[in-house]
């Protein structure tokens, strides 16, 4: 009770900036939540189509080049350097200066990209080889990819300049449309891509080269679809390239180190997909549909407080207001524990069943199932972390000190490298997924101890009195949900009609269990998100 006061007592700013993150995070969570769905609906047509094995393979190894570039600049580097950058601006110098640094950036960018991307459609074959070596033992496997990896490197031209889009929004005010963006990605790759994978074969063409198409159609449509609301903000797009621009500078100089620094994650799905590829034929498939089922949570609660704290604190820091910074970070954490750790204990308790659900269909077979669910399983594990460091990385923009994300990356990736070698001969594509979750922790305890320092401290007896209450929330919910799902076992076991009524029940109940126990035991964070969220839908 008495840190709860303690909180209370401190005034309007900490709840002010509590209540604006959760309320942009609720509108920024319906619209990832919207994208997400359809980006599963997306993975689903991909199993049943496809299923795991050699043409899905090539498509994710593929994918994953272009992919990979796109996390740095796209929702990594360059996203958080901008809107710091932007953010200053915005707060210090007014709209004229602020609108000319957009243009700046953008102009630079649209170039850089082009040349990257023609570089990345020479190059692809060296790139390929280099990634996926095995494929070529199988014939035909390595010239699918290549083929498909330069149909899609254009993708990341069009989704970076949708990232800095992004930004100038999110720095405005205007998080809904941005983040729905996304889901026009989805449809445009689902509507494009099986209209054309059903045409291309018909030419003598592979089937999923039709969905690589598609992919390109979404990046399109994630950037396009944005545009109308940035010209509601008074931006008027006036080409200026000036390299010396103090602006772009920083951003450059911020992104550089950075670069490194928010890609641990990608990084090791770099080395990952090389150890998958080495592993049975369908692992790239297992472990890609896993990871896509887990960045369902990761985006509906890690990435969209993150977007809504992000200018917040980039805002706090322009105005040197280390106490209120301090307050952001600690109440946006606590926000993401409160929502990934129980769904950690969900996806974790319910891998396997979810996974027959949605993916169990057309070539997608049940021995996919159980290999795909043991991966989600393992990524499960991380998934607490992933989310926090998603909230981490932006303070050390904010900070404008990039240097200890750098070195938590390398520790990461290097004790990704020693985890698996010890670990794929015994538990092959697991250990992959294994070795992501415990890097990710210890990326986050690594970061968070840094943290700590460079903010002068932060309440740690609020964050474990918090830890404590959702922990013990959790417990009780997953408990609950164990004990329902034997007695709902014919239900999971009955067809697809079944699972879903099982799932539903279980999920739905679970999540009223937990929101229950917790507002019991008194979470202000929580409070605050399920206000914003009744008053949403009250309108």
């Amino acid at each position: 009770m008495t840190i709860r006061k303690s909180h209370e007592k401190k005034g309007g700013k900490a709840s002010g900036s509590t209540g604006r993150i959760a309320g942009a995070a609720g509108a920024v969570g319906i619209a990832v939540m919207c994208s997400r769905v359809l980006g599963l609906v997306r993975e689903q047509i991909f199993a049943g189509m496809f299923g795991a094995g050699f043409a899905y393979d090539a498509f994710v190894v593929a994918f994953r080049i272009p992919n990979l570039l796109r996390d740095l600049f796209g929702e990594g580097a360059l996203s958080a350097a901008f809107v710091t950058v932007f953010s200053e601006y915005d707060t210090n110098r007014g709209a004229e200066e602020t609108w000319k640094l957009a243009g700046r950036v953008l102009s630079f960018f649209a170039i850089l990209l082009s040349i990257l991307t023609l570089i990345g459609i020479y190059f692809a074959g060296p790139i390929v080889n280099l990634l996926a070596p095995d494929f070529n033992l199988i014939p035909g496997k390595s010239e699918l990819t290549i083929l498909l990896a330069r149909i899609m490197f254009p993708f990341l031209l069009f989704v970076a300049l949708a990232a800095i889009v992004m930004g100038m929004l999110n720095t405005r005010g205007k998080f809904f449309i941005p983040s729905l963006s996304s889901a026009f990605f989805n449809l445009g790759s689902i509507i494009g891509g099986v209209s054309l994978a059903l045409l291309f074969p018909r030419f003598g063409l592979p089937a999923i080269a039709g969905m690589a198409w598609g992919t390109l159609i979404g990046g399109l449509l994630q950037l396009l679809m944005q545009l109308p609301a940035l010209k509601k903000t008074g931006f008027v797009f006036r080409p200026s390239v000036k390299f010396n621009d103090p602006g772009l500078k920083k951003i450059l100089r911020l992104m550089v180190p950075a670069t490194i620094g928010l890609s641990a994650t990608q990084i090791n799905i770099f080395v990952n997909t090389n150890f998958a590829a080495s592993c049975a034929q369908g692992s790239v498939s297992w472990l890609n549909y896993a990871f896509r089922m887990v960045q369902l949570p990761i985006g509906v609660f890690g990435v969209a407080i993150s977007i809504a704290a992000m200018p917040v604190m980039a805002r706090c820091a322009a105005r040197k207001d280390l106490d209120g910074l301090r307050r952001t970070f600690t109440s946006s954490l606590l926000m993401v524990f409160s929502l990934a750790i129980p769904a950690t204990a969900g996806l974790i308790l319910l891998a396997t069943p979810i996974i027959r659900l949605i993916f169990e269909h057309g070539a997608f077979s049940s021995f996919d199932t159980t290999q795909t669910a043991a991966a989600l399983t393992c990524y499960a594990y991380g998934l607490f972390a992933y989310s926090a460091v998603k909230i981490m990385v932006p303070v050390f923009y904010a900070l404008d000190d990039t240097k200890y994300p750098v070195m938590g990356s390398f520790l990461a990736v290097a004790a990704n490298i020693v985890i698996i070698q010890f670990t794929i001969d015994t538990f092959q594509h697991r250990a992959i997924a294994l070795s992501t979750s415990c890097v990710m922790i210890l990326n986050f305890f690594f970061l968070g101890a840094v943290l700590y320092r460079k903010l002068h401290g932060y309440p740690l007896a609020r964050m474990a009195w918090g830890m404590g209450k959702i922990g013990l929330a959790t417990m009780v919910m997953s408990g609950v949900l164990f004990m329902t799902k034997q007695w709902l076992q014919p239900l999971l076991a009955g067809g697809i009609t079944g699972e879903l009524i099982g799932i539903g029940l279980l999920v739905a109940g679970g999540a009223v269990i937990y929101a229950v126990c917790l507002h019991l035991l008194g979470l202000d964070e929580l409070d605050e998100i399920v206000a914003k969220v009744r008053a949403r839908l009250g309108r």
